[in-house]
Protein backbone atom coordinates (compact mmCIF):
# COMPACT_ATOMS: atom_id res chain seq x y z
CA UNK A 1 0.00 0.00 0.00
CA UNK A 2 1.35 3.20 -0.95
CA UNK A 3 2.33 5.43 1.68
CA UNK A 4 0.02 8.89 2.06
CA UNK A 5 1.72 11.93 1.66
CA UNK A 6 1.49 14.40 3.65
CA UNK A 7 0.46 17.84 3.18
CA UNK A 8 2.81 20.68 3.98
CA UNK A 9 2.45 22.46 7.04
CA UNK A 10 1.99 26.26 6.41
CA UNK A 11 4.80 28.84 7.07
CA UNK A 12 3.77 31.18 10.39
CA UNK A 13 4.60 34.38 8.93
CA UNK A 14 3.37 37.51 8.33
CA UNK A 15 3.05 38.36 4.01
CA UNK A 16 5.50 40.30 2.75
CA UNK A 17 4.65 44.31 2.93
CA UNK A 18 2.28 44.10 6.32
CA UNK A 19 3.43 43.39 9.91
CA UNK A 20 1.61 42.29 13.05
CA UNK A 21 0.82 44.75 15.72
CA UNK A 22 0.83 43.87 19.39
CA UNK A 23 -0.83 45.38 22.92
CA UNK A 24 1.63 47.87 23.68
CA UNK A 25 1.16 49.62 19.59
CA UNK A 26 -2.27 49.11 19.27
CA UNK A 27 -2.88 50.57 22.37
CA UNK A 28 -0.50 53.94 21.62
CA UNK A 29 -2.22 54.07 18.15
CA UNK A 30 -5.72 54.22 19.79
CA UNK A 31 -4.85 56.93 22.05
CA UNK A 32 -3.44 59.45 19.35
CA UNK A 33 -6.47 58.62 17.45
CA UNK A 34 -8.32 59.65 20.12
CA UNK A 35 -6.39 62.40 20.71
CA UNK A 36 -6.52 63.84 17.40
CA UNK A 37 -10.24 63.03 17.05
CA UNK A 38 -10.77 65.35 19.87
CA UNK A 39 -8.99 68.02 18.11
CA UNK A 40 -11.07 67.75 15.33
CA UNK A 41 -14.34 67.29 17.10
CA UNK A 42 -13.98 70.34 18.82
CA UNK A 43 -13.11 72.22 15.09
CA UNK A 44 -17.16 71.26 14.25
CA UNK A 45 -15.85 67.84 12.36
CA UNK A 46 -17.97 65.23 11.98
CA UNK A 47 -16.76 61.33 11.86
CA UNK A 48 -16.97 59.32 9.01
CA UNK A 49 -16.89 55.70 8.77
CA UNK A 50 -16.55 54.43 5.24
CA UNK A 51 -16.29 50.93 3.53
CA UNK A 52 -12.60 49.42 3.26
CA UNK A 53 -13.73 48.56 -0.33
CA UNK A 54 -14.43 50.77 -3.31
CA UNK A 55 -15.02 49.85 -7.06
CA UNK A 56 -12.57 50.80 -9.18
CA UNK A 57 -14.71 53.40 -10.53
CA UNK A 58 -14.64 55.37 -7.56
CA UNK A 59 -10.68 55.26 -6.81
CA UNK A 60 -10.01 55.98 -10.63
CA UNK A 61 -7.51 58.05 -12.33
CA UNK A 62 -6.03 58.48 -8.45
CA UNK A 63 -4.76 55.44 -9.03
CA UNK A 64 -0.45 55.28 -9.84
CA UNK A 65 -0.70 55.70 -13.59
CA UNK A 66 -0.87 52.38 -15.00
CA UNK A 67 -2.97 50.55 -17.33
CA UNK A 68 -4.53 47.53 -15.55
CA UNK A 69 -7.32 48.68 -13.02
CA UNK A 70 -5.80 46.39 -10.35
CA UNK A 71 -2.15 47.62 -10.01
CA UNK A 72 -1.23 50.04 -7.35
CA UNK A 73 -4.55 48.41 -5.52
CA UNK A 74 -5.81 45.07 -4.14
CA UNK A 75 -8.31 44.90 -6.53
CA UNK A 76 -10.71 41.54 -7.92
CA UNK A 77 -13.49 40.90 -10.23
CA UNK A 78 -16.91 40.35 -8.94
CA UNK A 79 -19.70 39.03 -11.47
CA UNK A 80 -17.34 38.69 -14.52
CA UNK A 81 -17.53 42.74 -14.79
CA UNK A 82 -17.14 44.73 -12.00
CA UNK A 83 -13.91 45.68 -10.44
CA UNK A 84 -13.80 46.53 -7.03
CA UNK A 85 -10.63 47.33 -4.54
CA UNK A 86 -9.50 47.71 -1.39
CA UNK A 87 -9.30 51.80 -0.64
CA UNK A 88 -6.32 53.69 -1.25
CA UNK A 89 -6.67 56.72 0.46
CA UNK A 90 -9.51 58.35 2.75
CA UNK A 91 -10.43 61.27 0.24
CA UNK A 92 -11.69 59.41 -2.99
CA UNK A 93 -14.52 57.47 -1.04
CA UNK A 94 -15.51 60.98 0.65
CA UNK A 95 -15.83 62.27 -3.14
CA UNK A 96 -18.16 58.90 -3.55
CA UNK A 97 -19.84 59.71 -0.11
CA UNK A 98 -20.37 63.63 -1.03
CA UNK A 99 -21.57 62.22 -4.19
CA UNK A 100 -24.04 59.75 -3.63
CA UNK A 101 -26.03 61.47 -0.31
CA UNK A 102 -25.11 65.48 -1.37
CA UNK A 103 -28.56 66.11 -1.12
CA UNK A 104 -28.91 64.77 2.60
CA UNK A 105 -25.67 66.54 3.78
CA UNK A 106 -24.96 69.79 5.39
CA UNK A 107 -22.93 72.14 2.87
CA UNK A 108 -20.37 72.32 3.64
CA UNK A 109 -19.26 68.88 5.16
CA UNK A 110 -16.77 68.93 7.54
CA UNK A 111 -16.20 65.35 8.05
CA UNK A 112 -13.37 63.17 9.65
CA UNK A 113 -11.98 59.86 8.88
CA UNK A 114 -9.56 57.12 10.72
CA UNK A 115 -8.67 53.52 9.73
CA UNK A 116 -6.59 51.35 7.58
CA UNK A 117 -5.59 52.29 3.90
CA UNK A 118 -4.06 49.29 1.24
CA UNK A 119 -1.25 50.34 -1.46
CA UNK A 120 -0.23 47.33 -3.84
CA UNK A 121 3.16 48.59 -3.93
CA UNK A 122 6.82 47.36 -3.73
CA UNK A 123 7.26 47.08 0.38
CA UNK A 124 10.96 48.61 1.79
CA UNK A 125 11.96 49.61 5.44
CA UNK A 126 9.10 51.47 7.05
CA UNK A 127 7.14 51.52 4.07
CA UNK A 128 4.36 48.88 4.46
CA UNK A 129 1.24 47.82 2.32
CA UNK A 130 -1.25 48.45 4.95
CA UNK A 131 -1.03 51.81 7.25
CA UNK A 132 -3.05 54.09 9.20
CA UNK A 133 -4.37 57.60 7.90
CA UNK A 134 -6.45 60.01 9.36
CA UNK A 135 -7.80 62.29 7.83
CA UNK A 136 -10.22 65.57 8.17
CA UNK A 137 -11.71 67.67 5.02
CA UNK A 138 -14.16 70.59 4.27
CA UNK A 139 -16.48 69.67 1.11
CA UNK A 140 -18.54 72.44 -0.38
CA UNK A 141 -16.66 75.43 0.78
CA UNK A 142 -14.74 77.92 -1.75
CA UNK A 143 -13.74 80.17 1.27
CA UNK A 144 -10.10 80.27 1.68
CA UNK A 145 -10.48 80.25 5.18
CA UNK A 146 -11.31 76.29 5.11
CA UNK A 147 -7.90 75.99 4.40
CA UNK A 148 -6.31 78.37 6.98
CA UNK A 149 -8.59 76.77 9.65
CA UNK A 150 -7.21 73.02 8.55
CA UNK A 151 -3.59 74.17 8.56
CA UNK A 152 -4.19 75.71 11.95
CA UNK A 153 -5.60 72.70 13.45
CA UNK A 154 -3.09 70.45 11.96
CA UNK A 155 -0.95 72.92 14.72
CA UNK A 156 -3.10 71.82 17.16
CA UNK A 157 -2.81 68.24 16.53
CA UNK A 158 0.86 68.22 16.47
CA UNK A 159 1.08 70.04 19.83
CA UNK A 160 -0.98 67.78 21.67
CA UNK A 161 -0.21 64.49 20.40
CA UNK A 162 3.09 65.38 22.03
CA UNK A 163 4.76 67.17 19.32
CA UNK A 164 6.28 70.70 21.15
CA UNK A 165 6.31 74.07 19.17
CA UNK A 166 9.95 74.37 17.96
CA UNK A 167 9.58 70.83 16.46
CA UNK A 168 7.94 71.07 13.70
CA UNK A 169 5.99 73.82 10.87
CA UNK A 170 3.18 73.51 8.57
CA UNK A 171 4.62 74.57 5.31
CA UNK A 172 1.65 76.36 3.48
CA UNK A 173 2.15 77.01 -0.72
CA UNK A 174 -0.31 77.36 -3.41
CA UNK A 175 -0.63 75.27 -6.66
CA UNK A 176 -2.02 78.53 -8.78
CA UNK A 177 1.50 80.18 -7.92
CA UNK A 178 3.06 76.64 -9.33
CA UNK A 179 0.83 76.98 -12.59
CA UNK A 180 1.40 80.95 -12.62
CA UNK A 181 5.06 79.71 -13.13
CA UNK A 182 4.91 77.71 -15.38
CA UNK A 183 1.81 80.04 -17.72
CA UNK A 184 4.59 82.80 -17.71
CA UNK A 185 7.69 79.82 -18.64
CA UNK A 186 5.45 79.22 -21.79
CA UNK A 187 4.93 75.58 -21.34
CA UNK A 188 1.25 74.27 -22.82
CA UNK A 189 2.65 70.94 -23.33
CA UNK A 190 0.82 68.91 -20.02
CA UNK A 191 3.42 66.01 -19.98
CA UNK A 192 6.47 68.53 -19.84
CA UNK A 193 4.65 70.92 -17.14
CA UNK A 194 4.22 67.54 -15.16
CA UNK A 195 8.13 66.93 -15.12
CA UNK A 196 8.83 70.69 -14.38
CA UNK A 197 6.48 69.80 -11.17
CA UNK A 198 8.10 66.23 -10.22
CA UNK A 199 11.95 68.28 -10.89
CA UNK A 200 10.59 70.96 -8.24
CA UNK A 201 9.65 68.37 -5.97
CA UNK A 202 13.20 67.24 -5.90
CA UNK A 203 14.59 70.41 -3.98
CA UNK A 204 15.02 69.13 -0.90
CA UNK A 205 17.03 66.94 -2.11
CA UNK A 206 19.11 68.14 -4.78
CA UNK A 207 19.17 71.70 -4.45
CA UNK A 208 18.92 74.43 -6.49
CA UNK A 209 21.90 73.47 -8.78
CA UNK A 210 20.57 70.04 -9.13
CA UNK A 211 17.07 71.32 -10.37
CA UNK A 212 18.75 73.58 -12.64
CA UNK A 213 20.27 71.00 -14.07
CA UNK A 214 17.19 68.67 -14.06
CA UNK A 215 15.20 70.89 -15.62
CA UNK A 216 17.69 71.35 -18.31
CA UNK A 217 20.16 68.14 -19.70
CA UNK A 218 20.25 66.27 -16.42
CA UNK A 219 22.24 65.22 -13.68
CA UNK A 220 24.44 62.64 -12.20
CA UNK A 221 22.57 61.16 -9.09
CA UNK A 222 24.94 60.26 -5.93
CA UNK A 223 24.90 56.74 -7.62
CA UNK A 224 26.51 57.81 -10.74
CA UNK A 225 23.90 57.19 -12.89
CA UNK A 226 22.63 59.87 -15.50
CA UNK A 227 19.22 61.19 -14.94
CA UNK A 228 17.78 62.63 -17.99
CA UNK A 229 16.42 66.60 -17.69
CA UNK A 230 13.41 68.17 -18.88
CA UNK A 231 15.19 69.94 -21.54
CA UNK A 232 14.52 73.37 -20.75
CA UNK A 233 16.91 76.45 -21.51
CA UNK A 234 18.73 78.49 -19.02
CA UNK A 235 15.79 81.13 -19.73
CA UNK A 236 13.12 78.88 -19.45
CA UNK A 237 14.37 77.23 -16.00
CA UNK A 238 14.88 81.13 -14.53
CA UNK A 239 11.05 81.24 -13.38
CA UNK A 240 11.00 77.63 -12.11
CA UNK A 241 14.33 79.00 -9.36
CA UNK A 242 13.02 82.52 -9.17
CA UNK A 243 10.02 80.94 -7.46
CA UNK A 244 12.00 78.04 -5.52
CA UNK A 245 14.30 80.56 -4.19
CA UNK A 246 11.39 83.32 -3.36
CA UNK A 247 11.32 82.44 0.27
CA UNK A 248 12.30 86.02 2.28
CA UNK A 249 12.85 86.68 5.45
CA UNK A 250 9.48 87.28 6.68
CA UNK A 251 5.91 86.38 5.04
CA UNK A 252 5.79 89.75 3.34
CA UNK A 253 8.97 89.63 1.37
CA UNK A 254 8.13 86.38 0.38
CA UNK A 255 4.87 86.92 -0.94
CA UNK A 256 6.37 90.04 -3.16
CA UNK A 257 9.43 87.65 -4.24
CA UNK A 258 6.59 85.14 -5.08
CA UNK A 259 4.47 88.15 -6.70
CA UNK A 260 7.63 88.85 -8.70
CA UNK A 261 8.39 85.17 -9.80
CA UNK A 262 4.73 85.04 -11.57
CA UNK A 263 4.85 87.87 -13.66
CA UNK A 264 1.54 89.09 -15.44
CA UNK A 265 0.18 85.51 -14.87
CA UNK A 266 -3.44 85.62 -13.22
CA UNK A 267 -4.21 82.61 -12.24
CA UNK A 268 -0.29 82.81 -10.12
CA UNK A 269 -1.30 86.31 -8.44
CA UNK A 270 -4.69 84.78 -7.59
CA UNK A 271 -2.45 81.91 -5.60
CA UNK A 272 -0.24 84.75 -3.69
CA UNK A 273 -3.36 86.84 -2.74
CA UNK A 274 -5.00 83.56 -1.11
CA UNK A 275 -1.35 83.05 0.41
CA UNK A 276 -2.04 86.46 1.25
CA UNK A 277 -5.01 85.88 3.00
CA UNK A 278 -3.84 82.42 4.78
CA UNK A 279 -1.20 84.80 6.43
CA UNK A 280 -3.50 86.91 7.61
CA UNK A 281 -5.98 84.51 9.19
CA UNK A 282 -2.97 83.00 10.68
CA UNK A 283 -1.52 85.99 12.52
CA UNK A 284 -5.35 86.59 13.66
CA UNK A 285 -5.76 83.46 15.09
CA UNK A 286 -2.36 83.74 16.75
CA UNK A 287 -0.39 81.18 14.72
CA UNK A 288 3.36 82.22 14.26
CA UNK A 289 5.58 81.74 11.61
CA UNK A 290 7.44 78.98 13.79
CA UNK A 291 3.61 76.97 13.98
CA UNK A 292 3.15 78.21 10.09
CA UNK A 293 4.75 79.66 7.50
CA UNK A 294 4.47 80.32 3.27
CA UNK A 295 6.64 77.98 1.94
CA UNK A 296 6.98 77.53 -2.34
CA UNK A 297 9.05 74.64 -2.20
CA UNK A 298 6.40 72.50 -0.49
CA UNK A 299 4.08 71.16 -4.00
CA UNK A 300 2.71 67.83 -3.12
CA UNK A 301 3.07 64.86 -5.10
CA UNK A 302 -0.75 64.39 -6.20
CA UNK A 303 -2.00 65.42 -9.09
CA UNK A 304 -5.37 66.58 -8.40
CA UNK A 305 -4.81 70.05 -6.05
CA UNK A 306 -6.30 73.02 -7.69
CA UNK A 307 -5.49 75.79 -4.90
CA UNK A 308 -3.81 75.90 -1.28
CA UNK A 309 -1.46 72.94 -0.26
CA UNK A 310 0.36 72.29 3.04
CA UNK A 311 2.35 69.81 4.71
CA UNK A 312 3.52 69.12 8.31
CA UNK A 313 7.41 68.92 8.80
CA UNK A 314 9.29 67.54 12.10
CA UNK A 315 12.14 69.45 12.16
CA UNK A 316 14.06 67.73 15.00
CA UNK A 317 16.84 65.41 14.28
CA UNK A 318 17.28 61.68 14.32
CA UNK A 319 19.60 59.23 13.42
CA UNK A 320 19.00 56.92 10.34
CA UNK A 321 19.35 53.27 9.93
CA UNK A 322 23.35 54.10 8.89
CA UNK A 323 23.71 56.79 11.41
CA UNK A 324 23.54 59.42 10.37
CA UNK A 325 21.87 62.60 11.30
CA UNK A 326 18.85 64.05 9.35
CA UNK A 327 15.23 65.46 9.89
CA UNK A 328 12.55 63.28 11.22
CA UNK A 329 10.12 64.82 7.97
CA UNK A 330 6.91 65.28 6.67
CA UNK A 331 4.11 63.53 9.04
CA UNK A 332 1.04 65.12 6.93
CA UNK A 333 -0.04 67.10 4.22
CA UNK A 334 -2.91 68.02 2.18
CA UNK A 335 -4.60 70.61 0.15
CA UNK A 336 -7.64 72.09 -1.68
CA UNK A 337 -9.09 69.76 -4.62
CA UNK A 338 -11.78 71.06 -5.84
CA UNK A 339 -12.43 69.05 -9.27
CA UNK A 340 -12.76 65.39 -6.98
CA UNK A 341 -16.07 65.10 -6.96
CA UNK A 342 -16.72 66.62 -10.31
CA UNK A 343 -15.79 63.05 -11.27
CA UNK A 344 -19.34 61.83 -9.97
CA UNK A 345 -21.05 65.09 -10.55
CA UNK A 346 -19.68 67.00 -13.22
CA UNK A 347 -20.29 70.19 -11.36
CA UNK A 348 -16.91 71.53 -9.72
CA UNK A 349 -17.50 71.12 -6.09
CA UNK A 350 -15.07 72.69 -3.28
CA UNK A 351 -13.17 70.73 -1.14
CA UNK A 352 -10.31 70.88 1.13
CA UNK A 353 -8.26 68.27 3.54
CA UNK A 354 -5.57 66.83 4.86
CA UNK A 355 -4.11 63.43 5.57
CA UNK A 356 -1.65 62.40 8.47
CA UNK A 357 0.35 59.46 8.44
CA UNK A 358 -0.38 57.81 11.82
CA UNK A 359 2.58 55.46 11.34
CA UNK A 360 4.91 57.74 10.87
CA UNK A 361 3.67 60.66 13.67
CA UNK A 362 3.69 57.77 16.21
CA UNK A 363 7.34 56.91 15.48
CA UNK A 364 7.70 60.89 16.21
CA UNK A 365 6.54 60.93 19.02
CA UNK A 366 8.22 57.73 20.24
CA UNK A 367 11.40 59.43 19.15
CA UNK A 368 11.09 62.86 21.24
CA UNK A 369 10.20 60.06 24.55
CA UNK A 370 6.42 61.13 25.06
CA UNK A 371 5.61 57.27 24.54
CA UNK A 372 5.90 54.99 27.21
CA UNK A 373 8.23 52.18 26.12
CA UNK A 374 6.30 49.44 27.66
CA UNK A 375 2.63 49.85 28.82
CA UNK A 376 1.42 48.87 32.36
CA UNK A 377 -0.28 45.08 32.18
CA UNK A 378 -3.09 43.75 34.87
CA UNK A 379 -3.31 43.34 38.45
CA UNK A 380 -2.35 39.51 38.40
CA UNK A 381 -4.08 37.10 41.18
CA UNK A 382 -2.55 34.14 41.70
CA UNK A 383 -4.06 31.03 42.31
CA UNK A 384 -2.49 29.38 45.37
CA UNK A 385 -4.95 26.48 45.31
CA UNK A 386 -6.70 25.73 42.35
CA UNK A 387 -9.82 24.00 44.20
CA UNK A 388 -10.40 28.02 45.76
CA UNK A 389 -10.90 29.46 42.05
CA UNK A 390 -13.94 30.97 43.21
CA UNK A 391 -12.54 32.98 45.67
CA UNK A 392 -9.49 34.20 43.28
CA UNK A 393 -12.53 35.38 40.94
CA UNK A 394 -14.33 37.27 43.43
CA UNK A 395 -11.15 38.90 44.18
CA UNK A 396 -10.48 40.15 40.43
CA UNK A 397 -14.06 40.68 40.07
CA UNK A 398 -14.18 43.62 42.63
CA UNK A 399 -10.97 45.39 41.45
CA UNK A 400 -12.50 45.33 38.07
CA UNK A 401 -15.35 46.72 39.60
CA UNK A 402 -13.40 49.63 40.54
CA UNK A 403 -12.36 49.92 37.33
CA UNK A 404 -8.76 48.41 37.78
CA UNK A 405 -7.26 46.38 35.10
CA UNK A 406 -7.33 42.47 36.71
CA UNK A 407 -6.63 39.12 35.96
CA UNK A 408 -6.81 35.70 37.44
CA UNK A 409 -3.64 33.50 36.52
CA UNK A 410 -5.10 30.37 34.40
CA UNK A 411 -2.17 28.65 33.40
CA UNK A 412 -1.10 25.62 35.60
CA UNK A 413 -0.56 27.12 38.96
CA UNK A 414 1.47 24.55 40.28
CA UNK A 415 4.14 26.28 40.04
CA UNK A 416 4.13 29.86 42.00
CA UNK A 417 7.13 30.89 40.32
CA UNK A 418 6.39 30.57 37.00
CA UNK A 419 2.85 32.77 37.87
CA UNK A 420 5.31 35.18 38.67
CA UNK A 421 7.23 34.75 35.31
CA UNK A 422 4.07 35.54 33.47
CA UNK A 423 3.22 38.38 35.61
CA UNK A 424 6.52 39.97 34.62
CA UNK A 425 6.01 38.97 30.76
CA UNK A 426 3.04 40.87 30.93
CA UNK A 427 4.36 43.89 33.38
CA UNK A 428 2.11 43.46 35.85
CA UNK A 429 2.25 45.70 38.71
CA UNK A 430 1.10 44.32 41.18
CA UNK A 431 0.12 40.40 41.98
CA UNK A 432 -2.11 39.36 44.59
CA UNK A 433 -1.47 36.40 46.93
CA UNK A 434 -3.81 34.10 49.28
CA UNK A 435 -2.85 31.26 50.34
CA UNK A 436 -4.38 28.96 53.07
CA UNK A 437 -2.83 30.91 56.00
CA UNK A 438 -3.95 34.12 54.56
CA UNK A 439 -7.48 32.49 53.85
CA UNK A 440 -7.88 31.53 57.66
CA UNK A 441 -6.68 35.07 58.67
CA UNK A 442 -8.90 36.88 56.85
CA UNK A 443 -5.88 39.07 55.25
CA UNK A 444 -4.19 39.21 51.34
CA UNK A 445 -0.03 39.27 50.17
CA UNK A 446 -0.05 42.00 47.66
CA UNK A 447 3.47 42.64 45.67
CA UNK A 448 4.76 45.62 44.08
CA UNK A 449 6.11 43.92 41.32
CA UNK A 450 7.46 47.22 40.02
CA UNK A 451 9.12 48.55 43.60
CA UNK A 452 10.36 44.68 44.06
CA UNK A 453 12.59 44.82 40.66
CA UNK A 454 13.92 48.15 41.46
CA UNK A 455 14.89 47.08 44.87
CA UNK A 456 16.41 44.06 43.63
CA UNK A 457 18.71 45.86 41.04
CA UNK A 458 19.92 48.51 43.88
CA UNK A 459 18.41 48.79 46.93
CA UNK A 460 19.84 48.03 50.21
CA UNK A 461 18.91 46.01 53.19
CA UNK A 462 17.63 49.11 54.97
CA UNK A 463 16.09 50.49 51.95
CA UNK A 464 13.91 47.24 52.04
CA UNK A 465 13.18 47.18 55.63
CA UNK A 466 11.70 50.84 54.97
CA UNK A 467 10.17 50.48 51.96
CA UNK A 468 8.52 46.23 51.61
CA UNK A 469 7.88 45.59 48.62
CA UNK A 470 5.09 42.57 49.99
CA UNK A 471 2.41 44.20 52.49
CA UNK A 472 -0.28 41.95 54.21
CA UNK A 473 -3.35 44.00 54.13
CA UNK A 474 -7.23 42.47 55.21
CA UNK A 475 -8.99 40.75 52.86
CA UNK A 476 -11.81 43.55 53.23
CA UNK A 477 -9.30 46.53 52.24
CA UNK A 478 -7.88 44.82 48.80
CA UNK A 479 -9.37 47.52 46.81
CA UNK A 480 -8.30 50.64 48.61
CA UNK A 481 -4.65 48.90 49.06
CA UNK A 482 -4.46 47.86 45.50
CA UNK A 483 -5.78 50.99 44.14
CA UNK A 484 -3.50 53.30 46.61
CA UNK A 485 -0.34 51.07 45.88
CA UNK A 486 -1.00 52.37 42.03
CA UNK A 487 -1.48 55.21 42.67
CA UNK A 488 1.98 55.34 44.21
CA UNK A 489 3.21 54.04 41.58
CA UNK A 490 2.21 56.48 38.96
Amino acid sequence: MAKVKKSPRPKAQTPKGFRDYFGAEVRERSDMLKTISSVYHRYGFDVLETSAVETIEALGKFLPDVDRPNEGVFAWQEDDSDWVALRYDLTAPLARVYAQYRNNLPTPYRRYSMGPVWRNEKPGPGRYRQFYQCDADTVGAANIGADAEICMMLADVLEEVGIQRGDFVIKVNNRKVLNGVLDIMGLTDQVQRDAVLRTIDKFDKVGEPGVRDLLGKGRLDASGAYIDGVGLSSAQADPVMAFLTSKGQDIEETLANLRAAVGASTVGQSGVNELETMAGLFQSGRYGVQQIDIDPSVVRGLGYYTGPVYEAELTFEILDEKGRRRQFGSVAGGGRYDDLVKRFTGQAVPATGVSIGVDRLLAAVGQKGRISPTSVGPVIVTVMDRDRMGDYQAMVSELRTARIRAEVYLGNPKNFGNQLKYADMRNAPIAIIEGQREKDSGVVQIKNLILGSKIAQSATLEEWKENPAQREVPRTELVRSVQAMLNGQA
